[in-house]
């Protein structure tokens, strides 16, 4: 399946980088976040990308014109560099569509401008390019196919520590909860849609406001709830945390990294 990644954001919230690089390109462990993201599609099978670029889009397409894999992988210099022989690769069988889909245009708008780029397609992947999880891809496909949904996308508990409130009409407090003890789920990206999405969704609107709400009037939105690792990089300081992961070796996204199931098990 074709790969939709939004990259055409402005990273407010990380000013110190994204003055510098889009926000897709803000280092997680010496690479892009996009690069890690791209990689965990990759790690499923699913190799052609569609970039949807906006703000500073064309220091992404120099990113990818000036790639170098000798930098991600192992590989044997000889002959003074005459001569260099990766022991791995990375990037080599991807296919990339670099589109520029404006400065300041929504994710509705932006998915509408790939549009004729998706034909054909019957089923295909979105996401936004600042989240990182090791959510099992393979099974979130299989639950969405066997649904009649139009679209669906990875539900997370909210990793972050606040209180929901309830008050009375006076104002005093009923009740105050930990969210995280709440049974609250929410958005986490990794959206999956069918080409219908395209008779739900029209110019100026919002993907997952006026789109997805059609969808939950018609009953045709699917939520794949996950509990394992999942994690923005919206802040600064959550940057900071993926870069103490990666220096300590502990990075669950990197699905790349994790053994494959032998076959000759899986049969027996």
């Amino acid at each position: 399946m074709k790969v939709v990644l939004f990259c055409g954001g402005q990273g407010t919230r990380l000013r110190d980088y994204s003055d510098q690089v889009p926000k897709p390109l803000v280092p997680v462990g010496g690479m892009p976040i996009l690069w890690h993201i791209m990689k965990y599609y990759a790690s499923f099978g699913h190799k052609d990308f569609v970039l949807c670029l906006g703000y500073m889009g064309e220091t992404i397409k120099r990113f990818f014109l000036e790639y170098d894999e000798c930098m991600s992988n192992d590989f044997v210099f000889e002959d003074g560099g005459a001569k260099r022989q990766l022991l791995r690769t990375d990037i080599h069988d991807w296919r990339i569509t670099f589109v520029d889909t404006g400065q300041s245009t929504n994710i509705g708008g932006r998915l509408l401008k790939v549009r004729e780029h998706l034909a054909g397609e019957e089923m295909f992947l979105a996401n936004y390019a600042d989240i990182l999880t090791d959510m099992d891809l393979d099974a979130m496909v299989s639950a969405f196919r066997a649904s009649d949904s139009t679209a669906g996308f990875c539900c997370v508990q909210p990793p972050y520590s606040f209180h929901l409130v309830t008050t009375r009409e006076n104002g005093k407090v009923a009740r105050m909860m930990n969210v995280k003890e709440s049974g609250m789920w929410m958005n986490g990206g990794y959206i999956i849609l069918r080409q219908a999405i395209f008779d739900n969704l029209f110019e100026g609107e919002e993907l997952v406001i006026e789109g997805f709400d059609r969808l939950v009037k018609a009953n045709r939105l699917y939520a794949h709830k996950h509990d394992g690792f999942w994690m923005p990089m919206d802040t600064f300081k959550e940057k900071q945390a993926l870069d103490d992961m990666v220096a300590k070796g502990t990075t669950p996204w990197q699905t790349w990294k994790a053994p494959k199931p032998d076959a000759r098990s899986a049969v027996a």
